[in-house]
């Protein structure tokens, strides 16, 4: 690796930029000054070059690419974020700047002159908040073309470092377009402004999992269903599909974020809990919320502070934020008395006194009955604008609207004169160009036109042409119109300036209205099955008789069957094996079920089942798909190979992995390998595991591991006549391997009505082998030293949860114990 040494002091200078590179601009380019020394300045002396890139929308996804200028490492995160973009100064503060790279079109031309665009635009918010907080760091420009996803995957692939976290860091970051962006652009900005090149293997790459939110692959994400139905886009068969009851479509974005990457701070769950509990317990409340946000109806606030916030505002715009502030005192009057703390906070927030100021702007403005634009325009659209302003507001306006009136009322007396004059059916069109008269071609068959009517012409089955008097008529009218739309808009305009000055209210506001929108959603999912529970965090991941969401959402009441979970310390990896050499009917659905019921409670929702106690994750990663992948030329086996890969890079004591069917894809020998290698892996790494295959030995293989636990699904016999009989899958997991596995087909025999004789024999011999295996379990020494483990493993892990999470009073405390005690101590009795 080629070092950036000499250049690692690099300021802008005055000297030509190389092809392709935008110059820096004085303003930025100002030698550095002395700063204070802040907690956050004194720990990490600025040694990275960040570049940064924002998604087109008011989405706010944000990729960030970071260099360590004196190690070659390389950060990559990419997240979503709110419109003051406090999760990406916060990973900027991680990573301190030293020099922070943009996009050129990010700036307006008036900041830089060799900007490469050539339309207008202005400085996006996003390097204003940069420059705020990095007031001494330079911000430059990259030239657009360089922002390129496939250039930074290949960067990627060609500069990783090869160690064993490359797997996870190739697919963490395949899907990440602005993360892979930013790269393309820092690294090509280092080759042409810092004169560095980088050998092949020899940067430390990384993607940064973003501290406070839980990650979710996105092939996890596809294959629980978080937000599509793999059968169809349009289905609403998803997990956001059941939760999203919201008005607002910052309410939907804030709900796809949550349930992409939910929060992992304990004390923010509990106080969304505490918000949807009190919706649901208060019916009043309920419904005063609810009503308060029906008045805000897919209502985009942060697009429309956008459009405000831009030079393109308009009446239209005004009129929306009118409406707008106007409706907030209503939500805010539906939260008094609130008990929940989130409540008062988001009433607090709609309940700024800015927002007022700016609704007394607006208001004094603007006339109470005006009404936004409709889009398509007309008449209709074009009095919107023309009277939106308060009469008397401005006494030039009022002259102008009302010499465009008299012009209108005159239009429209000649239009009535003319069908009484000719006695014809004759239609007054507004069009851009003012005004014209339409006769339906029907009634004009037949008919000779007057000839003061000119310019005739068919248009859409109709015939239109004018008359001189109405074409002067139009030209004073359309002079008035151009005057009055001029000062409305410098109105609109000067409004604008003076709400800009408060914009940061707007921004709170619209946080605070998708919070609450998103927490009414989650009320509403609640109440509609009355059989949701709040579930509570003790570090033990306990669920009784817990449901599918979405499939319940979809099948006839009382057709999901409902499961047990219990998975903590002692017991953190649970495999669940087959009953028959077909597999396991149910156990992808059971898999599935414990990650969407996590994702619930971690957003904060409650979650059908009579109890579920949940641990905070800070990942949830799955291998739960055995297709092949098209789309990336993967195989069965090479696709499970990298989802593999990934996970085990990702995979810490705090995660939760899903594993359906590993080594599928190849032989049954090299499968049973694999799948005993990425077990052993993960029992080392402590996450809770749920591990479904369809390879019994691992059942045996893993069996000594203290943290192992068997499950099977519980099965019934059935005989429905001579000919028809067998087993009926209950779709039920049980704990413990099914050590009957060996006498299903006796009991299929004896419903088969065989010989006695034979059936007798055919269970000693049976019976007889089963015995003897088991005694040699019970005997064998290793096996004793297992159960040992495993006890004393169980045993830590109930005192830690009695020390951190017990209510018991003290006596039955001390029962507790004791009763632990003598069970741990028999144990080791028995098998000392």
């Amino acid at each position: 690796m080629s070092t950036i040494g000499p250049t690692s002091g690099y300021r802008p200078s005055s000297s030509r930029p190389p092809t392709g590179m935008s110059r820096p601009w004085t303003a930025q380019s100002r030698p550095a000054t002395a700063r204070p020394q802040t907690a956050a300045s004194a720990r990490h002396e600025a040694s990275y070059v960040v570049a940064v890139l924002e998604g087109r929308g008011v989405a706010r996804e944000v990729g960030i690419a970071a260099l360590d200028k004196d190690t070659g490492r390389v950060a990559l995160v990419q997240l979503g974020d709110c419109p003051t973009y406090v999760k990406t100064l916060h990973q900027l503060h991680l990573h301190s700047p030293s020099l922070i790279l943009v996009p050129d079109t990010f700036f307006s031309l008036s900041d830089a002159p060799l900007a490469s665009s050539a339309k207008k635009h202005n400085t996006s918010l996003l390097v204003e908040c940069l420059r705020d907080e990095f007031e001494h760091v330079a911000v430059e420009p990259v030239l657009r073309k360089y922002w390129n996803e496939t250039a930074g995957l290949e960067f990627v692939n060609q500069l990783t470092v090869d160690d064993d976290e490359r797997p996870a860091t190739l697919v963490a970051v395949s899907t990440k377009y602005y993360a892979l962006s930013a790269l393309s652009a820092l690294l090509k900005y280092a080759e042409l402004r810092l004169n560095t090149r980088f050998a092949a293997a020899s940067l430390r790459i990384r993607y940064v999992q973003v501290e406070g939110t839980m990650m979710i692959d996105p092939e996890s994400a596809r294959n629980l269903e978080l937000i599509e139905n793999a059968a169809g886009k349009k289905s609403r068969h998803s997990l956001f599909g059941l939760l999203n009851h919201t008005y607002t479509a910052m309410g939907a974005r804030l709900l796809r974020v949550n349930i992409l990457a939910p929060i992992t701070v304990q004390a923010a769950i509990e106080s969304r809990l505490d918000v949807v509990e009190e919706l649901i317990q208060s019916e009043a409340r309920f419904s005063e919320v609810k009503n308060a946000l029906k008045a805000l109806n897919k209502l985009d606030l942060d697009k429309l502070i956008s459009s405000v916030s831009s030079a393109a505002a308009r009446v239209t715009q005004m009129l929306q934020l009118r409406n707008v502030v106007q409706s907030l005192p209503r939500l805010a009057q539906a939260l008094g008395g609130c008990r929940s703390e989130l409540l008062r906070i988001v009433a607090e927030m709609i309940s700024d006194e800015r927002l007022e100021k700016i609704k007394d702007l607006v208001g004094r403005s603007l006339n109470d009955d005006a009404a936004p634009a409709r889009v398509g325009g007309g008449l209709e659209a074009t009095n919107a604008r023309v009277y939106a302003v308060r009469a008397n507001y401005n006494h030039l306006l009022d002259v102008a609207r009302e010499t465009y009136r008299e012009n209108v009322g005159d239009i429209q007396m000649m239009h009535r004169e003319l069908s009484q004059a000719y006695d014809l059916p004759l239609r007054l069109i507004f069009q851009d160009n003012g005004f014209v008269l339409s006769l339906a071609r029907k009634d004009a068959q037949d008919v000779e036109l007057p000839s003061e009517f000119v310019n005739v012409r068919v248009k859409k089955g109709a015939v239109v042409f004018e008359t001189m008097n109405i074409k002067k008529k139009n030209a004073r009218m359309k002079d008035a119109l151009d005057e009055t739309l001029i000062l409305s808009d410098k109105i609109i305009q000067d409004l604008t300036a003076k709400i800009l000055v408060d914009i940061g209210a707007l921004y709170k506001a619209s946080e605070a209205v998708a919070l609450l929108d998103v927490l009414w959603s989650f009320a509403h999912a609640s109440i509609r099955t009355h059989r949701f529970f709040r579930p509570e965090f003790t570090g033990t991941l306990a669920i009784k008789a817990g449901r599918h969401p979405v499939l319940e959402n979809v099948q006839a009441a009382g057709s999901v069957v409902a499961n047990d979970v219990y998975c903590c310390d002692a017991s953190s990896f649970q495999v669940v094996p087959p009953i028959d050499t077909h597999g396991l009917p149910g156990k992808s659905t059971y898999l599935r079920q414990i990650g969407l019921l996590t994702v619930m409670a971690m957003c904060g929702c409650f979650v059908p089942a009579e109890y579920g106690s949940f641990r905070v994750h800070d990942a949830l990663l799955t291998r739960l798909s055995n297709d092949d992948d098209m789309e990336k030329s993967l195989s069965t086996f090479a696709n499970e190979m990298a989802s593999s890969a990934m996970i085990l890079g990702i995979a810490t004591s705090n995660s939760l992995v899903l594993i359906d069917e590993v080594g599928r894809g190849t032989s049954p020998r090299e499968g049973v390998g694999i799948a005993h290698a990425l077990a052993e892996e993960l029992i080392k790494a402590k996450s809770f595991v749920f591990f479904a295959t369809h390879f019994y030995e691992l059942t045996t293989t893993l069996s000594r591991q203290p943290s192992v636990v068997n499950l099977h699904l519980s099965v019934q016999r059935t005989r429905q006549s001579a000919s028809n009989f067998g087993m009926t899958f209950q779709y039920r997991i049980v704990d413990g391997a099914p050590e009957d596995q060996a006498h299903y087909g006796l009991d299929l025999m004896r419903l088969a009505d065989l010989p006695e004789d034979v059936l007798t024999e055919a269970r000693r011999v049976a019976t007889n082998l089963s015995e003897l295996e088991a005694q040699e379990q019970r005997e064998s020494q290793t096996n004793k030293v297992a159960i040992r483990r495993k006890a004393l493993l169980r045993l830590k892990t109930q005192l830690t949860q009695a020390l951190e999470h017990s209510t018991l009073p003290e006596e039955d405390l001390v029962a507790y114990l004791a009763r632990l005690q003598k069970d741990v101590t028999k144990t080791l009795h028995e098998t000392l």
